[in-house]
């Protein structure tokens, strides 16, 4: 082995120059690179074990979320099956309803004329058949013996009038009749501020 410091030439075992002294260095061996690629070896494999037990962590979990979302939709698809069901029978019960309505016929009273009028006259009407109620009312110009409204004709008669002491105010009055036939009836007024007739039919 060289001595660096004075160049004399030792042995290979010496630790120091046998002319000089100085300490001899031991040559390093080159690095042949075997440790180096162990450790790379030993990351490869832990980098693929990590690598493997990561896309079975994805595959287990995206399976399970599809087993919810199709246990959602059937859930949604009986769900919406069922509302639909219900609508149906709810379109159904409303159309028998009114199937029921419109054979079994509820009545009611219907108006099938109004008249109205101010002063003194009379006029005539023309009544259908059925049974029939009339409404009146009016209001006098004074209280005079012979203010009045009346309605008559061959099912009845009605009306309202004053006497000479009696207090002006509106007065009202109605009555009802059936009758197989059409008939007419007279309006008689008489001083009235105004004055109203309603009839009715049952139907």
């Amino acid at each position: 082995m060289k001595c660096e410091n004075c160049g004399f030439e030792n042995k290979d075992t010496a630790k120091f120059c046998t002319k000089c002294g100085a300490v001899l260095e031991t040559p390093k061996k080159p690095d042949d690179g075997t440790k180096s690629n162990s450790n790379t070896k030993y990351i490869i494999i832990a980098l693929a074990i990590v690598i493997v037990v990561l896309v079975g962590c994805v595959g287990y979990f995206a399976g399970t979320m599809n087993l919810g979302d199709g246990s959602a939709q059937d859930n949604s698809a009986q769900s919406t099956s069922s509302s639909q069901d219900s609508s149906n029978s709810a379109s159904e019960s409303q159309s028998s309803s009114s199937e029921s309505t419109s054979s079994g016929g509820s009545k009611s009273w219907q108006s099938i004329g109004s008249y109205s009028g101010s002063g003194s006259g009379s006029q005539t009407v023309k009544v259908p058949a059925g049974q029939i109620m009339v409404k009146l009312s009016a209001y006098p110009i004074k209280n005079y013996a012979t203010n009045h409204l009346y309605v008559s004709g061959p099912g009845g008669s009605g009306g309202v009038d004053w006497g000479s002491y009696s207090d002006v105010e509106t007065r009202s009055d109605s009555f009802s009749f059936t009758s197989s036939s059409s008939g007419t009836y007279t309006i008689d007024y008489y001083e009235t501020v105004s004055w109203e007739v309603e009839f009715y039919r049952y139907q």
